[in-house]
C-alpha cells in the first residue's frame, strides 16, 4: 500500500553512540527514513512517552541489547504513513493511511520508526498525542497486574508502591475505577499530591511513615488485599508484613535497585500469593489479550476514568530528560514532543 504523500530520504533520530549515562551518550543524527516490511507499520512520530528501560538501553543494562549505534525509545503516538507487505489477518491490513495509533518497540526515539503491526493499536480519540503516547507500557502493565494477574475486586484494598510513577498512578487510576480502595505510597509530599490526585485514598510517604503500622491502621487491621510494586526490596519485604489473608503481591519491577529473595514458607504460612509480571511476554504470546485490554482502556479514557500525567518536553531535550528519568524524582510520564 503506497504512502499518502511523498516520504523524506532522511530523519532526525536520537541514537545511543557508546554506553554511558543517557545525557552524554545520546546523539542527534540524520538517518535514512526505514521501510516496513511484510507485517510493519511504518509511523510518522507525534509523541515518545519515555520508560525507564531507556535509561537502561543507554548504559547497555536491559536485557535486550541492540548493536551500537541505536535508537532507543519504545513507545509512540503517531500517524501511519505507509505499510509493508501483504501480511495475514492479524497485520497491517487492519490499519488505513493516516490512522493514529499507539505503539510499543525499542527504536522510536525519531520522526519515523517502524513497528510490528502487531505491537500498534488504535489511539484512543479521548486523549491528545502526548497522553496517547503514554497509554501503552504503564497502563497495560497496570491493568494486567490489577485484572489478569491479581484479579483486583471492588471493595479490595489496594497497596500501589510508587504511586506517582507512571505504572503508579497508572494502578491508582485503574483500581479506583474498579472499586477497589487504593493505599498509595510515594517518596515524597510533592509527590503525594500527584498519588491523591489519581484517586488514592491513603498516601503513605516512604521513610517517614510506618508503611506497615499504617496499612494495618487503615484497613482496619485487614491489611492489603493486592499489593503493585514496581520497586522491590524493602517495599516488597513491608508488603509481606502488611498483607490480607490471601492477598496477591504482584511483582512488577525493582526500581529500587535490590532485587528482593522471596522466602517461601512466608507465604505457605500467611496464605498469600506472589505473582510475577512480565508485560512484554503477553504482547508476544497473547496479543489478543492485549487487544482486549487495549479497548477497556480506549474505554476508561472516553469516560474520563482514566487519563496519563505527563510532563511535555522538547524533540531537543529528549537526553537530559532520559536523565531526568534516571535520577527518579520525576512523576507521572516525561513525553518527548516529536511532530505534529
Amino acid at each position: 500500500m503506497a504512502p499518502t504523500d511523498d516520504l523524506p530520504a532522511t530523519m532526525r533520530a536520537w541514537r545511543v553512540t557508546r554506553l554511558g549515562e543517557p545525557e552524554d551518550v545520546l546523539e542527534l543524527h540524520d538517518v535514512p527514513v526505514p521501510s516496513p516490511g511484510p507485517g510493519e507499520v511504518l509511523v510518522r512520530t507525534r509523541a515518545v512517552a519515555l520508560n525507564f528501560p531507556d535509561v537502561l538501553l543507554a548504559r547497555g543494562q536491559y536485557q535486550v541489547r541492540p548493536e551500537l549505534p541505536f535508537v532507543p525509545g519504545i513507545e509512540l503516538s503517531g500517524d501511519v504513513v505507509a505499510v509493508g507487505g501483504t501480511p495475514d489477518a492479524s497485520g497491517p491490513d487492519v490499519f488505513a493511511i493516516g490512522d493514529r495509533v499507539v505503539g510499543s518497540e525499542i527504536g522510536v526515539l525519531s520522526e519515523y520508526a517502524v513497528l510490528p503491526a502487531a505491537a500498534v493499536r488504535l489511539a484512543p480519540d479521548a486523549l491528545d498525542d502526548e497522553a496517547a503516547a503514554a497509554l501503552t507500557i504503564a497502563y497495560q502493565t497496570a491493568w494486567f497486574g490489577l485484572h489478569r494477574r491479581a484479579e483486583l475486586r471492588a471493595g479490595d484494598w489496594l497497596l500501589v508502591h510508587a504511586a506517582a510513577g507512571g505504572v503508579g498512578v497508572a494502578a491508582v487510576q485503574l483500581g479506583v475505577a474498579a472499586g477497589a480502595r487504593v493505599i498509595g505510597v510515594v517518596g515524597s509530599d510533592a509527590k503525594a499530591e500527584v498519588a491523591r490526585a489519581a484517586g488514592a485514598e491513603v498516601v503513605l510517604v516512604r521513610g517517614r511513615d510506618d508503611l506497615v503500622a499504617a496499612v494495618k491502621e487503615a484497613t482496619g487491621g485487614h491489611g492489603a488485599d493486592v499489593v503493585i510494586d514496581p520497586v522491590g526490596g524493602d517495599a516488597y519485604d513491608a508488603s509481606t508484613k502488611c498483607i490480607a489473608f490471601e492477598g496477591r503481591i504482584v511483582v512488577v519491577g525493582f526500581a529500587g535497585g535490590r532485587i528482593q529473595q522471596v522466602a517461601a514458607n512466608h507465604p505457605l504460612v500467611k496464605n498469600y500469593s506472589v505473582l510475577g509480571l512480565h508485560w512484554a511476554l503477553y504482547q508476544q504470546r497473547r496479543p489478543d489479550l492485549v487487544a482486549e485490554a487495549h479497548d477497556e482502556l480506549a474505554r476508561l479514557a472516553a469516560s474520563g476514568a482514566i487519563a496519563p500525567v505527563v510532563d511535555v518536553v522538547p524533540f531537543a531535550d529528549a537526553p537530559a530528560a532520559v536523565q531526568r528519568l534516571a535520577g527518579g524524582a520525576t512523576t507521572g510520564r516525561i513525553v518527548v514532543r516529536v511532530g505534529s
